[in-house]
């Protein structure tokens, strides 16, 4: 008998990535596609989904994965019907027909972190939220409302923050600010002499881009505060006071057992930045440890295929084989 194979798939906002594993967390294909929240990247996300699953499955035979964990930004209560049918449509577009589970992407993350059942998540990535997880499940959450609703102190958040100071500083309710430039040239718009003019065609162009895009301008803040720019300083300071203010909210809402660990998950945090250091300071004084790293979504989500495969928790060899950094 052939052994199975599992797939985690981590669908984010702005990229999506797959993983196949043997049930020993042995990796064996990585795919990896553009963005599947249906909210916010854009075109439709099915098709990055089957494109990630076609990637990592080359060479394999899909009728050897047995299950398939599918972890979707978007796919909470208010979107769980959308993220489930693009899922779905997916998975039978390339051929596979084992067991298919779709989650969150706050699952595949804490999951990615540690093999722990219970503790506190904090995520900032295009979106932003804080969980707190027990039995392996979110129990109490935070945020991940959206770009529209929430998000605060995310990758778009951020973006949205610093194109609102730049075109503050245009029309002269601001300061003058370093964020002006770098903005200007990420957004492809030619600077003008007219401020009217300029500020204009920032609005053009950001308005005709999918709110994700917003996300890649959170770099420039950083770059900008590390500069001695007092705008983007109190943006990054902003930013960073929002993820931690709802962290502490789920930690005394929910009563983090003592050793239960604090996950850290997408780009903003696991990035080298001014928000990154002010939240590992805070999670520092707060709860007198580090944080642990969910680097690899797609990592997690084949952990939870594991376990719900094998029907018993994923041991800390498996997850350890699974989440290795390449």
């Amino acid at each position: 008998m052939r052994t199975p194979l599992v797939v985690g798939v981590d669908a984010g906002a702005t990229s999506t990535r797959c993983l196949v594993s043997a049930i020993d967390g042995t990796v064996l294909g990585r795919g990896h596609a553009a963005g599947a929240n249906q909210n916010s990247s854009g075109g439709r996300p099915a098709e990055a989904l089957a494109g990630a699953l076609r990637m990592a499955l080359d060479g394999l035979d899909p009728a050897d994965v047995a299950l398939g964990v599918i972890g979707a930004a978007g796919a909470a209560a208010a979107g769980a019907a959308e993220a489930r049918q693009a899922a779905e449509e997916a998975w039978h577009a390339t051929g596979l027909r084992g067991a298919l589970h779709s989650v969150t992407d706050l699952e595949v993350a804490f999951s990615a972190g540690t093999s722990h059942r219970q503790g506190l998540l904090l995520l900032a990535g295009t979106g932003a939220a804080a969980v707190a997880f027990r039995d392996g499940v979110p129990f109490v959450r935070c945020d991940g409302y959206g770009w529209l609703l929430g998000d605060e102190g995310s990758a778009v958040w951020q973006g949205r923050e610093a194109l609102r100071a730049v075109l503050c500083a245009l029309d002269g309710r601001g300061p003058a600010t370093l964020l002006t430039g770098p903005v200007t040239a990420a957004l492809d718009v030619d600077a003008q002499d007219d401020p009217e003019g300029h500020a204009q065609a920032l609005v053009r162009v950001a308005y005709r881009r999918p709110p994700a895009a917003l996300g890649l301008l959170a770099p420039l803040v950083g770059a900008a505060a590390g500069a001695g720019d007092e705008v983007a300083r109190g943006i990054a300071a902003a930013a960073a006071g929002h993820l931690l203010h709802a962290l502490d909210v789920v930690a005394r809402r929910a009563g983090r057992p003592d050793g239960s660990p604090v996950v850290l998950a997408g780009s903003v945090l696991l990035t080298a930045g001014p928000v990154a250091a002010l939240v590992r300071t805070g999670i520092q004084e707060r709860f007198g440890a580090g944080p642990a790293e969910a680097r690899d979504g797609a990592a997690g989500a084949a952990a939870l295929a594991v376990a719900a495969l094998t029907g018993s928790p994923v041991g800390a060899a498996v997850h350890a084989r699974l989440t290795v950094t390449r």
